[in-house]
């Protein structure tokens, strides 16, 4: 689920002309931490669960929020299985703000540039 109110907030924060530069920098830097999660370092993987969180709550990704909060706080190591699920639920919630993006910003969102 997509917390749109935080999506505008962000917008209206940067301006139309920065937000699709700053959406397309937030969506590279999730992929890339993602792309390189490993559940064998801890404290490699809180960090990058922090990070991932941070900019979740830019991007208004309720649910990646909530779960990095959880492994977050679980116990220590996270297994594969959980990882894969935050991947996956990532792949989620992009799928659905790409699809409904411009619905929601319609003509700010086309007089920024960089969104994909």
């Amino acid at each position: 689920m997509i917390d749109w109110g935080r999506v505008v907030q962000l917008r209206d924060d940067v301006g139309a002309t920065e937000f699709g530069p700053l959406l397309e920098l937030f969506i590279d830097e999730i992929e890339t931490v993602l792309a390189q999660l490993q559940a064998e370092d801890p404290v490699r993987l809180t960090d990058d669960l922090h990070f991932i969180r941070g900019s979740a709550v830019n991007l208004g990704f309720s649910e990646l929020v909530s779960l990095c909060r959880q492994i977050e706080t679980g116990p220590g190591q996270a297994p594969q299985a959980l990882l894969d699920r935050l991947r996956g639920c990532y792949a989620s919630s992009k799928k659905e703000f790409m699809r409904d993006l411009y619905a929601v910003l319609g003509d700010d969102l086309s007089r920024s540039s960089g969104v994909a």
